[in-house]
This record gives structure tokens, C-alpha cells and sequence, in this order.
């Protein structure tokens, strides 16, 4: 399928069966945000896989956004490996853990599309929260987690999914 069809097809499902993904899907779509370009190729991102009964008990404990999804993708980076520009004026000390994190989460959220598993990103949660409910090392950070699975008889898009601003209103030409 050509990319910007799969884009434009793609859209945040909220109304998952309980089927569960196939281990071979899963594999394709890590692979998928294992494969992505970071920042000076040092790669910190990292997934934790949330799909045992007590791992989904705890998300429901950590966000009203669980939609019920058979899995969910923490996607988070390693303090420790993620490229830092100090020199930045705007951004003192910036790193690019969120950044390298968010690009493997986009890859791994097409993918799916392409598998025909079905995404959402959620970001409505306290990280802080999420660290200490699943134990993560202090110098693993939460930036968004990526529920997926299979459709329910509800499937449908968000009306909001099909609002576009014109390409006019957010690219400037210097």
C-alpha cells in the first residue's frame, strides 16, 4: 500500500475485541521501532510489552485511556544513551529521548496499520506514576504508550480524525 494511503487510512481505535495479536505480528512491529532512525544512531529507545492479566490491571490504574486493548507498547527511552546537545540556547541540555522514543512509536503505530492490528497513542497519564506502578529503573523514562489490537463491532473513526487544516496554515517557506 502506498504510504500516505496507509497514513490517511490509519486512525486511533477505541473500541478493541480481546482477540490477542500473533506473536509474528508483534515481532514485525518491534522490529519496526527497533529499525528506526535516533539521533546519532544511539538508540534509547525502549519497550515494555503489557499484555498478562496483572500488567493490564495495573495500566487501568494508570490511565482512563486503556480502551480495554488486548496490549499495550510503553514506549520509553534510556536516560543513559540519549544524545544531548548543551549547547542549545532554547532547550538547556536537551536530549533526544522523547524525540528517538515518539519517531520509534509513529514507525511501529504504521506498521501495525499495514498488519492490519489497529493503534492508539495515549499520552494521558502521570510518568512518574507509570515508573513506579511497573517498577522502571529511574533512568527509564514513559512517553506514551501504544495500545493495540483487533477491532470490535464498533469500529469507527473519531470525526475529529477527518479534520485537516490546509497545508498553507503550517508551512512557511524562509
Amino acid at each position: 500500500m502506498d504510504f500516505l494511503e496507509l497514513a490517511k487510512k490509519r486512525y486511533s481505535e477505541r473500541y478493541f475485541d480481546q482477540r490477542p495479536i500473533e506473536q509474528e505480528k508483534l515481532d514485525k512491529i518491534l522490529e519496526a521501532g527497533r529499525i528506526v532512525p535516533t539521533a546519532c544512531n544511539y538508540q534509547p529507545q525502549h519497550f515494555y510489552i503489557i499484555r498478562s492479566e496483572d500488567g493490564l490491571r495495573k495500566l487501568k490504574t494508570v490511565t482512563h485511556f486503556h480502551y480495554n486493548v488486548p496490549l499495550m507498547i510503553l514506549v520509553c527511552y534510556d536516560l543513559r544513551t540519549v544524545w544531548r546537545n548543551p549547547s542549545d540556547r532554547y532547550y538547556q541540555d536537551y536530549n533526544s529521548g522523547e524525540q528517538d522514543a515518539s519517531i520509534a512509536a509513529t514507525t511501529m503505530m504504521y506498521e501495525a496499520e499495514e498488519l492490519g492490528v489497529h493503534t492508539i497513542w495515549i499520552r494521558g497519564f502521570d510518568s512518574k506514576t507509570v515508573a513506579d506502578v511497573y517498577g522502571l529503573p529511574d533512568y527509564i523514562i514513559p512517553v506514551m504508550m501504544l495500545g493495540l489490537g483487533y477491532p470490535n463491532d464498533k469500529t469507527k473513526a473519531n470525526p475529529w480524525h477527518y479534520k485537516r487544516n490546509p497545508i498553507g496554515d503550517f508551512v512557511t517557506e524562509l
